[in-house]
């Protein structure tokens, strides 16, 4: 009996990381072509407020890592959703969060902002959208 609990078990641990739903890394480049393919994505940008006057993506919601946990309900749980910051640390931490919450479809923008301008494509400046 403690042999099948053995190997039961080692059967679950190398079953387990196929069911297991995490956040997708991207590349910024990666990023714009799901972009194109999906208009309902979720652009999220968890920088601060100063940061995103600066530049952001065009149609994104600004939540600041800070405030996701209490502002998570504006992020709709069915449409896709791509998370980015300035170089990938802060949307790593909101994409993971994101999947921990059970949303499904949640991408890192791995390069951050600062990927998407090095690959010279478009950013929006000020506070509107």
């Amino acid at each position: 009996m403690r042999v099948f609990a053995v190997l039961f078990s080692l059967v679950l641990f190398a079953v387990a990381p196929s069911f297991a739903t995490g956040a997708v890394n991207v590349s910024s480049a990666q990023a714009r072509a799901l972009l194109a393919k999906n208009a309902k994505m979720v652009v999220l940008d968890v920088r601060t407020p100063e940061e995103y006057r600066q530049a952001h993506l065009k149609g994104s919601l600004l939540i600041p890592l800070g405030d996701l946990g209490k502002r998570v309900q504006e992020i709709p749980r069915d449409r896709p959703v791509l998370v980015y910051c300035a170089v990938g640390a802060r949307s790593q931490t909101a994409a993971s969060f994101l999947a921990s919450k059970g949303y499904r479809d949640v991408y890192n923008m791995a390069d951050g902002l600062v990927g998407w301008y090095k690959n010279g494509l478009p950013l929006q400046t000020g506070s509107s959208r």
